[in-house]
C-alpha cells in the first residue's frame, strides 16, 4: 500500500516528517551532539540569573554589614558599661589565683652581746665612691670577653674620741680646782656604714663569653665584692679627709664648755694627732 493512500472510515493526513538542521551550516557526525540552543524557555540555563531590563548585570546584598554594625555596637556597648562600673568602683575585683607571695620563714633573733661605750661622737662624714672596675683578657677584644661594672657606693664613717682608756694620771688639777690638764687618746674612724637604699649599680657591660656564662652559672659574690671595695674606698677617703683632726678639735670645744661649767679657768686639753 502507497503511503499516501488512506484508510477506510479514517481521515488522515499525510505524515509530517522534521529533520533537525546543523547549527552553522555544518555537517555534524550522526552520532555527535548538538549545540545548545537558546529556547527562552529558562532550560537549559534555568540556574543563570536573568539579565535586568536595560543590560545591567545582578546585583547581591551584603547582608554581613548589618551583622557587623550591630556586633561593633555590642563591643562598645560593652566598654562604655565597664568603665562605668570601674569609675564607680562597682567592677568586681577578681584575686589572680596566680598571683606571687612571699613568706618570712626566718627565726626569731638572737643577741650575741651588749657592749658599754665611753665614747664622744665628735664628727661624721658622708662620702659617694663612685666605682669603675673591669676585668679582661690580654689580646681579646671586650666584645667576646669583657665585664665592666659602673657602682656608686653610698656610706658614712663616723668620727670618735675613747674615754674608757683614760687613767688617773691623765687628769691633773691643781688643788684649789681652777685649773685643769686632761690628755685623751687619739681620734678613731667608725667602720664605714653603707647605705644599701642610695648605693645601686649604675651600668653594666659585657662580652660575648661572659653573657653566656652568666646564664649557666650566676656569682652570686659580685655583688658583695662591689660593696667591699666600696669600703674600702670609703674608709681611705674618710682618713685622707682630715675627719680625725676635726673629730679632735670638737671634743676639745666640749671639754671646755663643761669644765668651765664646773669652776675651772685654766683648762688644757692635749689630743695626739690620729
Amino acid at each position: 500500500m502507497a503511503a499516501d493512500s488512506f484508510e477506510p472510515g479514517r481521515a488522515g493526513l499525510p505524515e509530517e516528517r522534521t529533520v533537525r538542521q546543523p547549527v552553522g551550516g555544518t555537517d555534524l557526525h550522526p552520532t555527535s551532539e548538538l549545540p545548545e540552543v537558546e529556547t527562552g524557555t529558562g532550560w537549559p540555563d534555568a540556574d543563570k540569573p536573568a539579565a535586568k531590563s536595560g543590560g545591567e548585570p545582578p546585583q547581591r546584598r551584603f547582608r554581613g554589614a548589618g551583622c557587623l554594625f550591630w556586633l561593633a555596637g555590642l563591643l562598645a556597648l560593652i566598654l562604655v558599661v565597664g568603665l562605668g562600673l570601674k569609675v564607680t568602683g562597682l567592677f568586681p575585683h577578681f584575686s589572680n589565683p596566680f598571683a606571687q607571695k612571699q613568706t618570712d620563714r626566718s627565726q626569731p633573733t638572737l643577741l650575741l652581746s651588749i657592749q658599754d661605750l665611753a665614747r664622744f661622737e665628735a664628727a661624721s662624714g658622708n662620702f659617694q665612691e663612685v666605682i669603675d672596675v673591669q676585668k679582661d683578657r690580654s689580646y681579646i677584644p671586650d666584645i667576646i670577653f669583657n665585664d665592666r661594672t659602673l657602682f656608686v657606693c653610698v656610706g658614712s664613717v663616723d668620727a670618735y674620741v675613747d674615754f674608757s682608756n683614760i687613767g688617773k694620771g691623765d687628769i691633773v688639777e691643781t688643788a684649789d680646782h681652777k685649773t685643769v690638764t686632761i690628755t685623751l687618746p687619739a681620734p678613731q674612724l667608725e667602720k664605714p656604714n653603707i647605705n644599701h637604699d642610695k648605693s645601686y649599680v649604675f651600668a653594666t657591660q659585657q662580652g660575648i663569653v661572659n653573657k653566656i656564662s652568666d646564664i649557666f652559672s650566676s656569682n652570686p659574690n659580685k655583688e658583695r665584692e662591689l660593696y667591699q671595695l666600696g669600703e674600702q674606698r670609703i674608709a681611705q677617703a674618710a682618713r685622707d679627709s682630715g675627719l680625725a683632726d676635726r673629730a679632735a678639735e670638737n671634743t676639745k670645744q666640749m671639754l671646755i664648755q663643761l669644765l668651765r661649767s664646773l669652776g675651772y679657768t685654766s683648762i688644757t686639753i692635749n689630743i695626739p694627732k690620729p
